[in-house]
């Protein structure tokens, strides 16, 4: 059996990257090119050329956004949970702007991020992934899926009225998912009198939902397995805190990262977000599941043999 660990938390240099051949000319180069970002983004980039050490990787690509979203906005990469951000939705980027962002990365990490390539990092999270493989010579990480409710109720072993996901979005490095909260939910008819309110079990119930839909996506844990979905269920959290009261018509955002996954155990950090307003933090949630044989790829068909002739 083998961890399942994100590539961003594997440290490694790929030959490109052998520390001693940045030269005085290319750092000043790699200055230039970034003179408008701050000092912490310069001196990453140039830690990352000197070293090879693609540790420096996450600070330089949030400096470089950093440098071209609004003022306003810039306070959201700041926080934990950076990684979720939509470079599109949530940071107002237009595609001529992420073209700009992308040709800066590519400059300065030595690094080719094709267009097809492009139309699958939707997060901030996505691209520091992308970009750390691609510095390491591995291959790219798995395009995430996006799970519609549809798609969600099918490969769901919980159902409504206890499921507590309505969409979700799932890669090799973290998974998101939104809630509404109806006003319609059962137990709110008594939590609490005359003041509905979601209770805070049952959004880190919502969380490690997120985890059986993180582990049912067909992930690699055991060569020849997959999860089984039968034998998921809740082992234990811990570092569990609540921030902020959530009601009727508010919509949680749910994020959840791995930290270790090998059988029989997945353990995850995870958080609920009310727009920008933390509702609940996870530090660990840990999940326990089984594993059953995976389906073997049909293999193509044959071309027919020909029809013998009647001599």
């Amino acid at each position: 059996m083998s961890d399942l660990v994100p590539a961003a938390t594997i440290e490694s240099d790929s030959p490109a990257r052998r520390p001693g051949t940045f030269s005085a000319e290319e750092e000043a180069v790699v200055r230039e090119s970034l003179r408008r970002c701050s000092e912490k983004t310069i001196e990453a980039a140039v830690a990352y050329r000197k070293t090879g050490s693609t540790a420096h990787l996450p600070a330089l690509i949030l400096g470089i956004f950093e440098r071209f979203v609004e003022p306003d906005l810039r306070p959201r990469l700041a926080m934990g949970d950076s990684d979720d951000l939509r470079v599109i939705e949530d940071l107002g980027l237009d595609s001529l702007t992420m073209m700009e962002i992308v040709m800066l990365v590519e400059e300065v990490t030595k690094t080719q991020i094709a267009n097809d390539e492009l139309r699958h990092l939707s997060t901030i999270g996505d691209i520091k992934a992308f970009v750390d493989c691609r510095a390491r010579g591995l291959p790219p990480p798995p395009v995430a899926t996006t799970y519609a409710s549809a798609a969600l109720l099918e490969k769901m072993p919980i159902q409504p009225p206890f499921l507590f996901l309505d969409e979700a979005r799932v890669s090799a490095v973290r998974a998101t998912a939104s809630y509404r909260i109806t006003g319609q939910e059962f137990f709110l008819q008594g939590h609490f009198k005359d003041n509905p309110v979601m209770p805070a079990s049952i959004m880190l119930e919502a969380l490690g939902q997120l985890g059986v839909c993180y582990l049912l996506t067909g992930l690699p844990v055991e060569e020849g397995k997959k999860v089984d979905p039968a034998t998921i269920f809740f082992a234990s959290t811990d570092g569990v805190r609540c921030h902020r009261v959530c009601k009727p018509a508010d919509v949680l955002t749910l994020s959840l990262k791995p930290k270790r996954v090998k059988a029989p155990l997945a353990t995850f950090e995870g958080n609920i977000r009310v727009g920008s307003e933390k509702a609940v933090v996870a530090e660990e949630i840990t999940l326990t599941f089984g594993l059953m044989d995976a389906p073997t790829p049909a293999l193509a068909p044959a071309e027919a043999a020909p029809t013998p002739q009647a001599g």
